[in-house]
């Protein structure tokens, strides 16, 4: 595992240090492990949500019956399924 320092000011270090003394993290390398996760998960999901307002706002809308969804399920089984049995042949 990498390591990396950080200098912090005083009143940070005792608002880490609080955090580790509650239980909730054994480390204050524990503590910011999870800050950055989160800060991760965080940017996922906005970028997943720019991502869904762009497919809105792109090209005319359409109805998503049980119908079209069954067409798309048949369509993406006919691209996928042939793939797999090949790849179970070779493994045979």
């Amino acid at each position: 595992m990498a390591t990396m320092n950080i200098s912090l000011p005083e009143e940070l270090r005792k608002w880490i240090d609080e955090r580790i003394s509650e239980g909730g993290y054994s480390t204050a390398s524990e503590y910011f492990r999870e800050l950055v996760r989160r800060d991760q998960r965080r940017r996922d999901e906005e970028r997943l949500e720019t991502q869904l307002l762009e497919g809105i706002k792109s090209g005319e809308p359409i109805a998503v019956t049980p119908e079209y969804i069954e067409r798309k399920h048949r369509a993406l089984l006919a691209k996928y399924t042939p793939t797999k049995r090949l790849k179970k042949n070779k493994l045979q």
